[in-house]
Formats: structure tokens, C-alpha cells, sequence
């Protein structure tokens, strides 16, 4: 049977996951929140973080005990049946449509101010990072975590920069007495800021590839989303410090502007690449869990097919490609849409919210002792973080109904009656 390549270190593993939980909700999510909640948002990361905290650590109980590139999808396998597993694998998938995309363009905005001129084109942009995607994910897990690493680095460096060059002083840091009328817009912040903290499930499927899973995969998790959760708090004082939210504009451009007003326009090229290099790594992952995804689908109920092949780099050669395509066809129906990019990110959270929670309720299954309490914790917050998404939790509810249905047997019935 293939095998994947036993490339991640505990360094990467940190790295990985912290950049793609930053990524692209560092340049967008703060703003957006602090547009919802104010200054109540600095309460809801709290909240938020508060909130994560045992899902991270079921996970990471999860992967410790059973590492496959399957991630969430297997874990429901374990835990009750095959065709439970397709369907929480499909539902992952149904996550490019509405995630990827904008994911993607705003990757490509940062890119289409560091391109010339002649080629300075959104749609152009946004093909190009999808290239450029396909080509660091077959060059390895090892060479893709030595670049992650070095993005994570630089956003650091960058949020540095903001709290040393705005002032950030002890009065910035005073949080709101939280008041009844507080709850509600909290509460919707938190709809959209769990944005920020899915990637846990996608770098689930990275588990196989660690040298020690065992020891590495727990660590990796936990350390990252503190690293993430410290980041974003921290951005987000510097954001309502100086304004930086409150209109469409600052939704995915408060990070630029500040950067203007705090070091000034000559750093704007450093920022579009330090932009760029942040929500790269955050799809980055996604690809690499997708990919994967698919190749142990196929390794599991299609052995012989290309799709469950690896190259002699120990990726996923043709499930890589085929990710690569439809993230092609997404990105052109996405830019052809036009449509507002807090709609997509409220579509895609639920996909990811559902995911989480159907992960929860296995390891409430496959769990012991503390890790069952801590699993039904996580299931209880999860499901709490559904209904404050409103609507928007009826796309996700939506599309796992259609694939629970027995269409195989309905197939299967159709084609013996047509054959009698």
C-alpha cells in the first residue's frame, strides 16, 4: 500500500498551523469583527479562544491516536461507518466553492500590487497563486513547512511592528464591561470569527506525515492556535486603536492602511509580499489537506486508481493536480459572482462548524476518561458556535442531508429495473 512521506518536524508542524490559522483571517477577520462588536470584539477573541482551547486538544488527542491523511473523515469511520466517512469527506470538499475562493482573491489582491503592470490583473493573479499552490505542494511536506515557517516569522514581525510603532500602552489593553446589549453583537462576531481558528481539521490530515505523531501532533496543535489566538488579539487592539474598521474598505484592507499610517508608503511592497505570503500559507494547508483527502478516499476504496498513487516525493501526485483544477474553476466562478466576501466566509464557517462537530461527536465515541469529557465538552461549545451562525448553518445542514441519502441504492434499483 502507499505510504506518505514522514517529513514534518514539530518546528514545521507549529509553523504550519499557525500561519494557516492567521493567514488569511489576519488581514480580514479583525477588521470585520471590530465592524460587528467594537471593542466588545476583544471579548469575543476571549471567548473564542476560550472556546477552542478543548476542540484543539480533542483533536489533538484524536491524531495522536490515529494519524491518517483521512483526518476528520476517518476519525467518523472509526467511530461508526464507511458511509458516514464519505459523506464528512464530500462535505470537506464542498468547502471550495464558498472558502477557497475568497481565500484565494484575497492572496491574489496582495499579489496584484507586486506584479508589473502589463499583468496586474485579479483574475490573473488568482490563477497564478492556484499555479504556484500546485507546484510547492508536489514539492513535499518538508519543503512546503521550511516556507511556512519562514511566513510565519515574517507576520510576526509585522504584528511587532504595529504594537511598537502605534504606542500599544497598558490603556489600549482595558477591556469593556461587557453590558446585556453586548451579547448579541459578541455573539455575531463569533459567527464570523471562527473563520480565524478552522485549519485544526485540514491539518488533521498532515498527522501521517509527522516523523513522531505520537509526540508531535499534540504539541503542534496546541502550540499553534495559542500562537494564532496571541496574534490576533493583538492586531485586532492595534485595529480599534487607530479605527481601522467599520466600512467595506477596511474588510480586507485595515492591514494595508495601517501599515501606511504606522511605517509609512515606501513599506507598502513589503506588506503586499508579507500579505501574500500569509494567506498562501493559510491555502496552502487546505490544498495539501484536500489533496490528501482525496488520495486516501482512493486509497481506501480505489486502490488501483492514479488518484491513489504517490510520486517519488511522497505526495499525492494526481489528487494534488485534481485539487489544483477545481480550485482553477472556483477561482473563475468566484470572481464571476461578484459576491460579498462576509456572505462567503458565513457559508463556508459552516461547513467547517459541522465538520468540527461531527469530529467531536467521534471522539466522544473513541475517546476515554478525560479525552471523552473533553470531547463532550468541545461538542457542546461547537454546537453553541452552529446556531450563533444563523442562516448561514442551513447551507452546511443543507448539503451533509443530500449526502447522508442512499444514492447508491437508489442507483442500484434504477439500473435493476432497467435491466429486467
Amino acid at each position: 500500500m502507499e505510504e506518505l512521506k514522514k517529513d514534518i518536524s514539530l518546528t514545521s508542524g507549529i509553523a504550519q498551523l499557525s500561519t494557516t490559522l492567521m493567514g488569511t483571517g489576519l488581514f480580514m477577520i479583525p477588521a470585520i469583527a471590530a465592524g460587528i462588536a467594537g471593542h466588545f470584539s476583544l471579548w469575543a477573541w476571549i471567548l473564542l479562544f476560550i472556546a477552542i482551547c478543548p476542540i484543539a486538544l480533542t483533536f489533538a488527542q484524536l491524531g495522536k491516536r490515529y494519524p491518517n491523511a483521512g483526518g476528520t473523515a476517518f476519525f467518523v469511520r472509526k467511530a461508526f461507518n464507511a458511509k458516514l466517512e464519505s459523506s464528512v469527506a464530500w462535505l470537506f470538499v464542498s468547502v471550495i466553492p464558498v472558502g477557497v475562493p475568497a481565500a484565494i482573491a484575497l492572496a491574489a489582491g496582495f499579489l496584484q500590487q507586486i506584479l508589473p503592470e502589463p499583468i496586474s490583473n485579479n483574475l490573473f493573479a488568482q490563477i497564478l497563486t492556484v499555479v504556484l499552490l500546485v507546484f510547492v505542494n508536489l514539492m513535499g511536506t518538508k519543503s512546503s513547512g521550511h516556507l511556512q515557517t519562514l511566513i510565519a516569522l515574517s507576520v510576526f514581525a509585522l504584528v511587532g511592528a504595529f504594537l511598537w510603532k502605534g504606542d500599544v500602552n497598558s490603556a489600549d489593553l482595558v477591556m469593556p464591561a461587557i453590558t446585556q446589549e453586548s451579547i448579541w453583537p459578541i455573539t455575531a462576531a463569533l459567527g464570523v470569527m471562527f473563520w480565524c481558528f478552522v485549519g485544526i481539521e485540514a491539518f488533521a490530515h498532515m498527522g501521517e506525515e509527522f516523523k513522531n505523531p505520537q509526540r508531535d501532533f499534540p504539541i503542534a496543535i496546541v502550540v499553534g492556535c495559542f500562537v494564532a489566538g496571541a496574534t490576533y488579539w493583538a492586531c485586532s487592539v492595534v485595529i480599534l486603536k487607530f479605527g481601522a474598521y467599520g466600512n467595506a474598505q477596511f474588510d480586507n484592507a485595515s492591514i494595508p492602511w495601517l501599515s501606511a499610517q504606522l511605517l509609512g508608503d515606501g513599506a507598502k511592497w513589503i506588506i503586499s509580499l508579507i500579505g501574500f505570503s500569509a494567506c498562501f500559507a493559510s491555502v496552502n494547508l487546505y490544498t495539501q489537506s484536500l489533496a490528501r483527502m482525496v488520495w486516501a478516499q482512493a486509497r481506501e476504496h480505489r486502490p488501483s486508481s492514479p488518484l491513489a498513487k504517490i510520486s517519488r516525493r511522497g505526495v499525492p501526485f494526481s489528487a494534488t493536480i485534481l485539487v489544483g483544477g477545481i480550485l482553477l474553476i472556483s477561482c473563475v466562478i468566484g470572481t464571476l459572482s461578484q459576491l460579498d466576501l462576509e456572505f462567503f466566509l458565513k457559508l463556508a464557517n459552516s461547513v467547517f462548524v459541522l465538520v468540527y462537530m461531527l469530529a467531536m461527536l467521534a471522539a466522544f465515541k473513541l475517546l476515554r476518561g478525560f479525552g471523552k469529557t473533553l470531547a463532550g465538552l468541545s461538542l457542546l461549545l461547537c454546537t453553541g458556535v452552529f446556531i450563533c451562525l444563523g442562516w448561514s448553518m442551513f447551507y452546511a445542514l443543507g448539503i451533509f442531508t443530500l449526502l447522508l441519502l442512499p444514492w447508491k441504492q437508489w442507483r442500484h434499483k434504477r439500473q435493476t429495473r432497467v435491466a429486467e
